[in-house]
């Protein structure tokens, strides 16, 4: 690790990928050198995090390392390897490697600046913690007797791990660095239901109650093995947590909200807004923005009241739509079939819209118990749409296609699975997730889905409208919370005024908004920008505009920043149209 931290990007690359690369680095064309310096620092990103959330290849034998010296070790890697890349010059690289260039370049200089801000001294907040994502690896499917085993070992590696987080925990109370207090609320039953339930019943022991492919022997032996773990290592552990997180961390977490209260709170709000949105924009820019989308969707939402038939005023029609029983599913299962019902509706529309579909399949599956009172209403990505079974009264069914669209297919599920499938492109791309990109191609979906048919009924079009509205006034609550000093309650009740969200969910969004800086800007802005770009495609190429052609030009980028997006889209209307697979969009 020393010679990570010292000398050349040459000595970094050698260290990594060996002697052969490191050559190319130093003496290579510049496509070469580019190549040899995002190949070797890829591997080394995967190494090390391996074994978190969004390590899906294999199940690794430990859990990540999160210590001070890994920290510091990672700012002088990435720094080093942004230097070597701007050694590189962009005008030599090939046109393909330019685009590879403008995406991996912000890559590097959002890690950089999450390092400088040291935003892993803040591992848990009230949407995602890093306890609950341990829960991600144990839903996977395990494929082998060395996927059991490992897993096995990652368990073990649960004191070392959580003491670290901990450590780290300890270094932002120190210096304020906290999520809001009044969002961590509640946030220890998951904590709680792991030191409660009996091993078996823990959600450590999900891989061993159906073990395909493996020996019955060994499964006895593995079953004993893992009981003996939860109920040793991991359930002590979790123990551990509670109390710190009771004791100390809640009680010692900061009461304002603002991300403009945290240390260097103004630029690291306005980073935030960068990384999330690939978008240098003032907050208060994008307050004004989200008002004006607001009242122009507000105006179709009445339109849209109208069309049901409803005869009261707007507010009226909010409060029947969250009480009127005939919206909402009357079990789980009934609001699981509806969903899919959708998407195997979109099925059969795929072929118009899009030439090239994903292989990968998804499957429908109810939010996790543990999970499920503070989880939002849906969510998607390869292999998985989670749907939100938890307080059915408060789970509209008229929001279910717009969701399920963008969750699914073709949104997350579909998108998602596209872009681990591009062999030609670096896998920097493949499997990273630009939340501008991603967000935005999946709120875009939902407005597509009007234009497909698949909102059967008015309430069916006003729950989309209800959504896209949800979106828009999130850039008027993040940036009024974290840059105008508004208060919870402001939020609540602008949330509440203008949309239709049932109030759990409302309560449960703002306080991850609060938590989340910046995230939630993305969704609106990244679909502006595909619509935006859509639409000068449009204009500019007229009869020529191919929408198969459109769409997959977008999706065959994997994940970009949204001013790479604009430059393709610019050179698709240069190219007449003409889309990434003129075989399949014809």
């Amino acid at each position: 690790m020393n010679v990570l931290l010292a000398g050349c990007a040459a000595m970094v690359l050698m260290a990594v990928a060996g002697p052969a690369v490191a050559a190319a680095a130093k003496t290579g064309s510049a496509d070469e050198r580019f190549k040899a310096l995002y190949t070797a620092e890829w591997k080394w990103r995967e190494d090390q995090f391996a074994g978190g959330e969004d390590d899906v290849k294999e199940i690794a034998d430990h859990l990540i390392k999160v210590d001070p010296a890994t920290q510091e070790t990672r700012l002088h890697y990435w720094e080093k390897t942004l230097k070597g890349l701007e050694a590189i010059p962009r005008a030599k690289l090939s046109a393909a490697n330019q685009v590879n260039y403008d995406v991996y370049k912000p890559q590097l200089q959002v890690l950089i600046a999450d390092q400088k801000f040291r935003t892993f001294e803040m591992p848990a907040n009230s949407d995602t913690t890093f306890w609950t994502d341990l829960g991600y690896t144990a839903r996977q499917d395990f494929r082998n007797l060395k996927d059991y085993q490992h897993w096995i070992l990652q368990m073990r590696d649960v004191p070392r791990y959580f003491h670290e987080q901990m450590d780290e925990m300890r270094a932002g109370l120190k210096r304020g660095f906290t999520p809001a207090q009044v969002t961590l609320q509640g946030r220890d039953a998951s904590i709680r239901n792991v030191v409660d339930a009996k091993p078996e019943d823990s959600l450590f022991y999900t891989p061993f109650k159906t073990m395909p492919g493996i020996a019955p022997d060994e499964q006895t032996k593995l079953r004993a093995e893992a009981v003996t773990v939860i109920r040793t290592v991991v359930q002590p552990a979790y123990g551990e947590l509670l109390k710190f997180w009771n004791g100390e961390y809640v009680p010692g977490a900061r009461k304002t909200l603002a991300a403009d209260d945290l240390p260097d709170g103004k630029a690291y709000y306005r980073q935030q807004i960068i990384e999330y949105t690939t978008l240098d924009m003032d907050p208060a820019e994008i307050h004004k923005l989200g008002e004006q989308e607001v009242a122009s969707l507000h105006a179709q939402m009445v339109d849209a009241m109208k069309q049901t038939g409803f005869k009261g005023d707007f507010p009226a029609f909010q409060e029947f739509l969250r009480s009127d029983p005939q919206f909402y599913a009357k079990s789980p299962q009934e609001l699981l079939d509806k969903a899919a019902w959708i998407a195997k509706k979109f099925d059969g529309k795929a072929a118009l819209y899009f030439g090239r579909l994903p292989r990968a399949r998804f499957a429908i599956k109810p939010v996790p118990d543990d999970l499920a009172p503070f989880y939002t209403s849906g969510r998607g990505g390869p292999g998985v749409y989670l749907v939100n079974t938890y307080d059915l009264p408060h789970r509209p069914l008229f929001n279910l296609t717009a969701m399920t669209l963008h969750e699914s297919a073709p949104g997350h599920a579909f998108q998602m699975s596209l872009a681990a499938e591009g062999k030609e492109l670096p896998e920097f791309r493949r499997y990273s997730y630009i939340s501008a990109f991603g967000e935005g191609w999946a709120l875009y979906c939902e407005y597509l889905g009007d234009e497909m048919g698949m909102y059967d009924t008015p309430y069916d079009r006003f729950g989309y409208l209800g959504w896209q509205i949800w979106r828009a006034a999130r850039l008027v609550v993040d940036t009024g919370i974290h840059s105008q000093g508004w208060t919870r309650e402001q939020a609540i009740a602008y949330m509440r005024q203008y949309t239709a969200l049932p109030d759990h969910e409302i309560e449960t969004e703002v306080d991850r908004y609060i938590a989340w800086p910046g995230q939630a800007l993305s969704y609106y802005l990244g679909e502006m920008a595909i619509k935006k770009a859509r639409a000068k495609a449009q204009s500019a190429l007229g009869s020529k505009f191919n929408l198969r052609a459109f769409h997959d030009t977008v999706l065959s980028l994997g994940s970009v920043p949204l001013p790479v997006l604009e430059a393709r889209i610019d050179r698709f209307i240069a190219e007449g149209g003409k889309g990434p697979y003129p075989d399949e969009e014809k």
